[in-house]
């Protein structure tokens, strides 16, 4: 089997907050690059990647670019395919930003191929432990929404059966430690003690702050506390994560593996979150998730729950799935939470089509 052809859009979707209702700022879009590479034998596998924001066009070069040194390789090389790009790119690129994101879409596409010419879906082709996996609600507690409407928004989500959701502090404008408090006591009480919450700061904190209000919020038992400081800050998340017996939970703004090695020796977190496009697509993920398991360290997923779904469930230390649906219109038919949890899917590769007609609507340029 060999790659044929390369066809990638960028496709910019509503900025929407499809779980409950959150306010939106009108005009707003999520932009992502779409990527479909076609084989010999019809076998054609997709893949996504953003981030790109104003240099969204550049990220589409990029894969275009990548894409076309693909034509010609095995698909079913998935190692050998990966280690040309980036030998092209020797050199010239370092190991994150653009070149990792162009890197993702085409794994992830190569890893549907493998999928669709095994007939096997990708959990089974990457460990296929679970059929069913938990997963959290994301994005409907923001912190710049009115604490109003969180709090109607986070009793609603267990209203449609989340056992799981997240929120955020380091909240916007005048802030101080007993508003940040506050707002945790307001989703708690409103959800109740058997739901767990989480806590996204994004990396908003320094680290004395991180432990002064991380401490005072301990009584409301938060599951984690996300990216309480800077990413690449490894002895003061690992600072923060000895003095909180909240769970520290980061890793989704690291790049490529070799950065996890880092904060996973300095004992930073307490949870690994892997991004799937910054990870560099598929095949860094599980090296990734094998080194967190090295470690005795759960994984969660960061974005993309379409495809997160296939590799929570199929390793041992997988514990929930961001369902944080801001890609779900990309594709005809993707997993929906049911009572808490996603089914994996069955179709081969990554059990994904795309939406023509809203890649069509949504599409700038084919």
């Amino acid at each position: 089997m060999k790659i044929t052809h390369v066809h990638t859009q960028i496709v910019r979707l509503p900025a929407d907050e499809p779980l409950a209702g959150g306010p939106v700022v009108a005009g707003a879009t999520r932009d992502f690059v779409t990527l479909t590479l076609g084989t010999d034998q019809g076998i054609e596998g997709i893949g996504i990647t953003f981030f790109g924001s104003v240099l969204t066009d550049a990220l589409k070069t990029a894969v275009d670019a990548l894409g076309a040194l693909a034509i010609g390789e095995d698909p079913l090389r998935t190692e050998a395919v990966m280690e040309k790009l980036r030998a092209a790119t020797a050199g010239t690129c370092g190991p994150g930003g653009i070149l990792t994101l162009a890197l993702s879409a085409i794994d992830i596409a190569l890893w549907d191929i493998k999928g669709k010419a095994l007939n096997q879906p990708l959990s089974n082709l990457v460990g296929g432990i679970r059929s069913r996996v938990p997963t959290y609600a994301s994005g409907a507690l923001m912190r710049h929404f009115p604490l109003a409407h969180v709090e109607k928004a986070s009793a609603q989500l267990v209203k449609n059966g989340f056992k799981q959701m997240k929120t955020q502090l380091a909240l916007p404008g005048d802030t101080n430690p007993e508003r940040e408090v506050e707002r945790i006591r307001v989703i708690r009480e409103a959800i109740g003690p058997q739901i767990d919450l989480m806590c996204d700061i994004n990396q908003r904190w320094d680290v004395r702050q991180a432990i002064a209000i991380g401490s005072r919020i301990e009584q409301y038992h938060l599951f984690w506390l996300e990216d309480v400081t800077a990413a690449d800050d490894y002895p003061g998340l690992a600072a923060v994560s000895a003095a909180l017996a909240t769970p520290v939970a980061g890793g989704e703004y690291v790049y490529g593996s070799v950065p996890f090695r880092h904060m996973l020796e300095a004992r930073s977190v307490d949870i690994v979150m892997i991004d799937l496009v910054r990870a560099g697509g598929i095949t860094q993920w599980l090296k990734i998730a094998g080194m967190a398991q090295a470690f005795n360290l759960p994984v969660v997923s960061h974005l993309v729950p379409e495809i997160h779904v296939h590799l929570i469930s199929a390793i041992p230390n997988g514990l929930t799935v961001e369902y944080m649906p801001w890609s779900s219109r990309l594709y005809k038919e993707v997993p929906l939470p049911q009572q808490g949890e996603l089914v994996v899917p069955t179709k081969p590769g990554l059990g994904l089509e795309f939406d023509r007609d809203a890649l069509k609507r949504y599409g700038v340029g084919s």
